[in-house]
């Protein structure tokens, strides 16, 4: 589990392809202090395992069903990635729950200065991501913990403040670029709840559960 909060920004150094799998070489410095082969570590978002700990970086290996379904498949050498530690249970929780299980990619579509602050629009590719995507709500772009400001249309906007972008790689993203994200995992067990419930409704095991749609409302779920 990861919380959200980059630790540092490494460099892709090596990458060896072999169809849609990958083996990434990165550089990284802080990560490195008690990084060991089989440790988790979040690369732009995505939960990849150390399998090789080499000076001052580490290897990974990337699955074919990542390949296809991040943009970790459109690095190149000398590109930035954010990099996280799984979470420590001695560590703050600062962010929000993240597994590393990106939902898909997005484009940004246009950013825009708020005062201090930059505002990404952010456009899903899957449509289907808005049933868990609300206004004040928690993702990850990146493997960064954001807020989300608002959701119109077929877009989200999240508001990223100075210190995020000179400590993430969001600092180097522009619109038209692809980016990775994973939604609040909370909402995705809600939904799956819902509807395992709407679908086994009258079934024996659901009649001992309350949880459904009056249920929630009832206690100011809307």
């Amino acid at each position: 589990m990861f919380t959200g909060l980059i630790e540092e920004v490494g460099k892709v150094r090596s990458i060896g392809r072999k169809g849609e799998a990958m083996v990434l070489g990165i550089s990284a410095k802080r990560i490195m202090e008690d990084l060991n082969i089989g440790d988790s570590v979040a690369v732009n978002g995505v939960c990849l395992t150390a399998t090789s700990i080499e000076a001052s970086g580490f290897l990974a290996d990337v699955m074919p069903e990542t390949y296809r379904h991040t943009n970790l498949k459109q690095l190149g050498n000398g590109s930035y990635v954010n990099l996280e530690r799984a979470m420590s249970a001695k560590g703050r929780f600062g962010g929000h729950i993240v597994q590393g299980h990106v939902d898909g990619t997005a484009q940004i579509t246009s950013t825009q200065r708020d005062q201090n602050a930059v505002v990404f629009e952010i456009s899903p590719m899957n449509t289907d991501v808005f049933k868990y995507i609300i206004p004040k709500g928690s993702i990850t772009v990146e493997g960064t913990s954001l807020t989300v400001v608002d959701v119109t249309g077929g877009a989200f906007t999240v508001s990223i403040i100075p210190h995020t972008l000179q400590e993430t790689v969001l600092a180097y993203r522009n619109t038209g670029d692809i980016v990775n994200i994973e939604c609040d995992v909370i909402g995705k067990y809600v939904n799956h709840l819902l509807g395992y419930a709407q679908n086994h409704s009258g079934s024996k095991a659901d009649q001992s559960s309350a949880l459904s749609y009056d249920f929630l409302s009832s206690h100011g779920f809307s």
